[in-house]
């Protein structure tokens, strides 16, 4: 069953929303050569208690941590370690959830680790850029799959793939919640878009082939071919006026001299 929230429910998941983007604009201004994923993890957690919310990976179904912080050919799920240190070229996905008041945020950005090769470059860029066209189909009215052939169409003309195991997802009081959000497919299926509707959009991108396999670890998906892979995610509302991006991150301005 698909849930269509109140103007009072997209209220509080907006607070939810706006403190998951609090937690990723400080984790991306810790990235660097030298920290560990348990770095991050550990300042994530400490945040989001502080918030009196509640960490939303952490304890789902059995995984250990608060945050996924996935290197380079790790797509989705890494697991924190203060044995996974960042180096000079490598890319992050940080994947954020929380629970606030009963409500859930979450949201992703993979980051460049100082300087980085042209294609990272590109398949951040690129990965990116079609989170934010997908967004742009959030309104009432459209198709569930209006959103997946977006994302696919943009990242293959680019030569990049969609992984397909994964997918987006409906959030609400849940973290995952009806309706599924491939990244890819044809145009003009699924349900339709209607006001109240809340989408967790999460392209997944591989700069080689699409295949995927979990390592041992029961967590960490990795592509097969060993290509980098990148991960944005956006927490979006459906409603009268457009798409309303929950975890929306407010750049500070910086102050007049």
């Amino acid at each position: 069953m698909i849930v269509c929230r109140s103007a009072a429910e997209l209220e509080r998941m907006r607070e939810a929303g706006r403190l998951v983007g609090e937690v990723l604009t400080e984790l991306t201004a810790r990235v660097a050569p030298g920290v560990t994923t348990a770095d991050l993890d550990d300042l994530a957690e400490e945040r989001i208690l502080q918030a009196g919310a509640t960490p939303a990976f952490k304890g789902y179904h059995g995984y250990p941590a608060t945050i996924c912080a996935s290197i380079n050919e790790e797509v989705i799920h890494g697991i924190p370690s203060g044995r996974r240190v960042l180096n000079e070229g490598d890319v992050i996905s940080i994947d954020v959830g929380a629970s606030l008041d009963g409500y859930f945020g979450d949201s992703a950005v993979t980051l460049a680790v100082g300087q980085v090769s042209e294609v990272a470059a590109t398949l951040l860029r690129v990965t990116d850029e079609a989170l934010y066209k997908a967004i742009e189909l959030v309104r009432p009215g459209g198709r569930i799959s209006d959103i997946g052939h977006t994302v696919q169409r943009h990242v293959e003309a680019y030569g990049f793939s969609v992984v397909r195991e994964f997918v987006g997802h409906g959030i609400g009081q849940r973290m995952h919640e009806e309706p599924q959000v491939p990244n890819y497919g044809e145009p003009g299926r699924g349900p339709r878009l209607a006001e109240g509707m809340v989408l967790a959009i999460e392209p997944m991108v591989n700069a080689g082939k699409p295949a995927v396999k979990v390592l041992a670890d029961g967590w960490t998906a990795v592509t097969r071919d060993g290509s980098l892979s990148a991960h944005f995610e956006h927490t979006v509302a459906v409603t009268a006026d457009g798409p309303w991006i929950l975890t929306a991150r407010e750049v500070a301005v910086p102050a007049r001299r």
